[in-house]
């Protein structure tokens, strides 16, 4: 039986792009949830943060976090990051991969197939 795998991201995202391109030349079945069309809960986000920590799930380096207000994007604790993130999803750094194996966040080919192929 294989590993149940979720693949979150953005279908036009060019990193999430990459990431789908390598599961399915390796082989892997996956789930892809789009924020744009599915959205992302903020409770979602939560179980997310609280296994990986939510600076590393929010993309600070991307145009929909820099294009924010300063009062978005000043005084940051994890439950100002999860609202913005839940109202505004390309501020999700991405990919998201979730499965049995646990979550990992942003695209590595070799990440992936330590995670996948162990």
């Amino acid at each position: 039986m294989g590993v149940t795998i979720t693949l979150y991201g953005i279908r036009n995202c060019g990193t999430v792009k990459k990431a789908r391109a390598w599961l399915d030349e390796h082989g892997h079945a996956y789930v892809f949830h789009d924020f744009k069309t599915q959205g992302v809960t903020k409770a979602l986000l939560k179980t997310w943060a609280t296994k990986i920590g939510w600076e590393k799930l929010l993309n600070r380096s991307g145009m929909t976090f820099r294009n924010l207000s300063d009062d978005l994007k000043s005084d940051l604790n994890e439950d100002k990051a999860l609202s913005l993130m839940a109202a505004h999803s390309s501020a999700i750094r991405r990919p998201v991969l979730s499965g049995d194996f646990g979550l990992d966040v942003g695209f590595s080919p070799e990440r992936y197939a330590a995670l996948l192929n162990a």
